[in-house]
C-alpha cells in the first residue's frame, strides 16, 4: 500500500518536529546543490531553524547571492517606475560619453598629438603601447609576405611540372613522327631504288620519291601513217 497523504500542518510534538525539521532541511539542501550542478544555476538557500540555528548552502558565496539579489530587485523597481527608468537610461549615456571621449584621447596620444600634459611615466607608457603596437603590425606584414612567397612557390612548381609534362609529351609526339617517316619514306625509297621514272599518257613523275610528285602536260607525239598508194583507174 501507498504512503498516505500527509497533512501540511505544524508539528505538536517537538521531537518530531525536530526530525522532521532535520530531514526536510537536508533534503532542501541537497537538492539545491543538485540544482546548482545541474543547471549551472547560481543558488542560495538559508535556513533559520525555531531557535535561530542558521543552515545555509551557496553555489558560489551567500553574500554574492545576496548582492545580485538586490541588484536584480533594484533593477526591476526602476523599470518598473517611469521617472527611474529615464535616470537608469541617462547614466547610461553619460557613461557611453564618457568612455568615448577616453578613446578619443587615447587615440589622439597614440598619434602624437595632445602630449603637453602627460608626465615622463605616461609617455613612457605610450611609448611602450606603440612599440607593441608596432611589432604586432610587422608580425603580421611577415606572415602575409611569407604566405604570398609560398602560394608563389607552390604555383612556380606546378607550372615547372607542367613545362616537364609537357616536354616529355613533345618528344614522344617527336619519336612517333621519326617512327611514322621510316615507315613511310624508308618503304618508297626502297622501291624506287629499282624502278625508272614511268611516262603515262604524257604525265611525267619524277625520279625523286621523297620529294613532291610534278604532274606536267605535254603535246601529244606525232605519229606518221603510211597509207598504201592506190592507183585508181577509171576505164573509160
Amino acid at each position: 500500500m501507498g504512503r498516505g497523504k500527509i497533512v501540511i500542518r505544524r508539528i505538536d510534538n517537538s521531537t518530531s518536529r525536530q526530525v522532521t525539521f532535520s530531514k526536510r532541511r537536508n533534503g532542501l539542501l541537497k537538492k539545491a546543490k543538485e540544482l546548482a550542478i545541474l543547471c549551472d544555476a547560481e543558488v542560495g538557500v538559508m535556513i533559520f531553524s525555531s531557535t535561530g540555528k542558521l543552515y545555509d548552502f551557496a553555489s558560489t558565496s551567500i553574500k554574492s547571492v545576496i548582492e545580485r539579489y538586490d541588484k536584480a530587485k533594484e533593477e526591476h523597481h526602476q523599470f518598473g517606475n517611469p521617472d527611474s527608468e529615464v535616470k537608469l537610461w541617462q547614466r547610461e549615456a553619460a557613461m557611453l560619453r564618457q568612455q568615448l571621449h577616453n578613446l578619443q584621447e587615447s587615440h589622439r596620444q597614440m598619434t602624437g598629438e595632445e602630449l603637453s600634459g602627460l608626465s615622463v611615466k605616461d609617455l613612457q607608457n605610450l611609448e611602450n603601447q606603440l612599440e607593441m603596437s608596432l611589432r604586432g603590425v610587422r608580425m603580421k606584414k611577415d606572415q602575409l609576405l611569407m604566405d604570398e612567397i609560398q602560394d608563389l612557390n607552390r604555383k612556380g612548381n606546378l607550372i615547372h611540372q607542367e613545362n616537364v609534362e609537357l616536354y616529355k609529351k613533345v618528344n614522344l609526339i617527336r619519336q612517333e613522327n621519326m617512327e611514322l617517316y621510316k615507315k613511310v619514306y624508308g618503304t618508297r625509297n626502297v622501291n624506287g631504288a629499282n624502278r625508272n621514272p614511268i611516262l603515262t599518257n604524257g604525265l611525267d613523275i619524277g625520279e625523286d620519291s621523297h620529294g613532291p610528285v610534278n604532274l606536267q602536260l605535254s603535246q601529244p607525239q606525232q605519229q606518221n601513217y603510211e597509207e598504201p598508194a592506190r592507183a585508181t583507174k577509171l576505164g573509160l
